[in-house]
């Protein structure tokens, strides 16, 4: 297996050039390679954070070290991310994501073996160490084969996709149930097919940029601190919501499959809206339909509370995940827009540090709120997020 095949970078893309000139420089098996690896590495992601807190639910775990658990997962995150630039270039991008993907089967392994809060502790921050890579390494990836002309619809596609392995991991729960091996038997085996898809498209699979100057980390956070922002505030939105929404549904009285399902359509909402807020990032530009999304994540948070035992909750939810993730691939878009070669690199690991940071203040933060002043505190920690992100994103306006 080698990792030496060249393709052109985003930079050099004339992104005036016609669509299909366009569409001739992209390697389109290399791309379905890549969404497919981290689609299936989304589904195991997206079964593990409603699982083990239903587990802990069960146990009688307080909310506060629910949360506690969570944020050990977006803690490797952090962890990791700064080493991720080295990692692959000194070992092969292909290479790091097939043993990353080893080891995170290793882990969720030793997860079900265990189950005990402590244990899962140390066990949770390895998973995320070894998931982190994957997803940084994928994304420098698309954005660096995507024409310019093609981004939106592209890196929106990308998420869509990866958003529908995420709701099939909840919905995978309503199926098998939340007892014993088999969901994590469904996660293990998805973490080790993600390894054996990269292989089986490791050839075609681009190297890291090498262009431009070398920037680490967090040189890059001076670059482009608005989009790290954004970033943090999706990964609160993503990681407060499927870790605690089951201890909200919980509170009301709501049964574990509805629960699921609920999370199932939040994800469900991200998966197909993604595509449709990357052709409107093309049409009326990447900073407008960002600011759209974060309001109306906002509005979902004021609702939320209103509706949750209506029928309307359900066209709430598919909204609602669509937009607050839509936070993220807007940040993304604007992330190619802006960036290329090494640079691009740094972005894409600071972007997985600052997600990882989300999390791990979000979840925690959010349980202690929720002991604090009952179950509202979900929707309040979140509309206070919304809130802090729609102040900053118009007072960039003000400056433009």
């Amino acid at each position: 297996m080698t990792d030496n095949t060249q393709f052109p970078p985003a930079a050099t893309i004339d992104p005036r050039s016609p669509i299909s000139s366009s569409e001739d420089r992209i390697p389109w098996a290399a791309m379905a390679g890549i969404i497919a690896t981290v689609t299936i590495f989304a589904m195991a992601q997206g079964l593990t954070y409603p699982l083990l807190s239903f587990i802990l639910e069960r146990q009688g775990t307080s909310s506060g070290m629910i949360g506690l658990s969570a944020a050990m997962t977006p803690t490797g995150f952090i962890f990791s991310a700064p080493f991720i630039p080295a990692l692959s270039h000194r070992v092969g991008a292909g290479r790091l994501a097939i043993l990353c993907s080893i080891l995170a089967a290793l882990s969720l392994i030793a997860i079900a073996w265990t189950q005990d809060l402590w244990a899962w502790m140390p066990l949770r921050f390895l998973l995320g160490v070894f998931a982190n890579p994957l997803y940084v390494i994928s994304e420098t990836w698309l954005l660096a084969i995507t024409p310019a002309a093609r981004r939106g619809r592209i890196m929106g596609l990308y998420s869509s996709v990866v958003s529908g392995g995420f709701a099939i991991g909840p919905l995978s729960l309503g199926l098998v149930g939340t007892e014993g091996w088999p969901p994590f038997l469904i996660g293990i085996f998805a973490f080790l097919v993600c390894g054996l898809i990269v292989l089986a498209v490791a050839r075609r699979l681009p190297d890291m940029p090498q262009e431009g100057e070398t920037i680490s980390v967090g040189g890059f956070f001076t670059l482009a601190p608005l989009l790290l922002a954004a970033v943090f505030v999706a990964a609160g939105f993503e990681q407060i919501l499927l870790a605690l929404f089951a201890v909200y549904g919980a509170a009301l009285g709501s049964p574990e499959p509805r629960i699921a399902a609920l999370i199932t359509c939040f994800i469900a909402g991200n998966a197909v809206l993604q595509i449709v807020l990357g052709r409107l990032a093309e049409q009326f530009g990447s900073h407008p339909t960002l600011l759209f999304c974060v309001f109306a994540s906002l509005a979902g948070c004021l609702l939320l509370p209103l509706l949750f035992d209506t029928w309307l909750i359900w066209p709430l939810f598919f909204a609602w995940g669509g937009v607050s993730f839509g936070i993220y691939t807007l940040s993304l878009i604007q992330l190619g827009e802006r960036f290329t070669g090494q640079s691009l690199i740094a972005g894409n690991a600071a972007f997985a540090l600052v997600w990882g940071l989300g999390g791990i203040a979000g979840s925690p933060a959010t349980g202690v709120a929720m002991q604090l002043i009952g179950h509202q505190g979900l929707p309040l920690s979140l509309g206070l997020l919304g809130c802090v992100l729609a102040l900053l994103l118009m007072a960039e306006n003000r400056r433009r």
